[in-house]
């Protein structure tokens, strides 16, 4: 129970993390070829667009990853509660 409440918590967060660092670098790539990043289409043009964040374009993933985390809490501390009875 404590590893699968372990896994619960960490593994969505750093799926995240890793999807908006991947993100990151291809913005950065953009405007070092002097581009423009279009958040919508995930596309890299001449255009310039509006910031539009993560949680706006993607909120399942987001809070579903979120709400996966707060189970995975719940989880853990259920699990080191139970193996000190």
């Amino acid at each position: 129970m404590l590893r699968i409440g372990l896994l619960l918590l960490i593994v969505p967060g750093v799926a995240l993390l890793g999807l908006f660092f991947y993100e990151q670098l291809q913005i950065s790539d953009c405007r070092l070829e002097g581009g423009h990043w279009d958040y919508l289409r995930a596309v890299c043009d001449q255009q310039p667009h509006p910031f539009i964040p993560l949680m706006a374009r993607k909120p399942l993933l987001v809070n579903g990853g979120m709400l996966l985390s707060c189970l995975g809490l719940l989880i853990t501390i259920a699990g080191l509660y139970r193996r000190r009875m």
